[in-house]
């Protein structure tokens, strides 16, 4: 199984969305607090009925997540200068998102835990993409190469 992580996310749609999106490809959502109020409508709105079929953990710490997670960890960023389809996707590797307005901070991206920082190329001069649009680009390759298992 494919795992996602939100490290500290900010935004509860982008939240509803990846459970959404965890719920239709089978992968875990793994979210490290300081987070949201779980409760907010817009994380349920956004989530619509997916929260009950998504495997959902929410964790106190970096490291209790990083407990949870057997396998490689990819980070997304845009300073990275390999792309995420130059990786040889395995089934149990994580993808590893950082809060919308900031990105991941440089002591989890140099992480040993982290295998290595990738990116989704976009035109020059933007800064970023939504989280939740990233982690469907990225999720949607890794399960692609890894021939959707489970999925029709």
């Amino acid at each position: 199984m494919l795992h996602v992580i939100f490290f500290e996310p900010r935004i509860p749609g982008n939240s509803g969305a990846a459970i959404r999106l965890s719920a239709n490809t089978g992968a875990a959502l793994h979210l490290v607090d300081p987070l949201f109020d779980m409760d907010d409508a817009r994380l349920r709105r956004a989530g619509l009925d997916y929260h009950d079929l998504a495997r959902t953990r929410v964790h106190a710490t970096w490291q209790e997540c990083l407990k949870q997670v057997p396998g490689r960890i990819f980070a997304f960023t845009a300073r990275a200068e390999r792309l995420y389809t130059q990786v040889h996707w395995q089934g149990d590797d994580a993808l590893l998102f950082g809060p919308e307005p900031t990105g991941l901070p440089e002591q989890v991206l140099g992480h040993e835990r982290v295998t290595d920082l990738v990116r989704i190329p976009m035109v020059a001069g933007n800064r970023s993409l939504n989280l939740a649009n990233c982690a469907a680009i990225g999720l949607y390759e890794a399960w692609r190469t890894l021939g959707f298992p489970g999925g029709r």
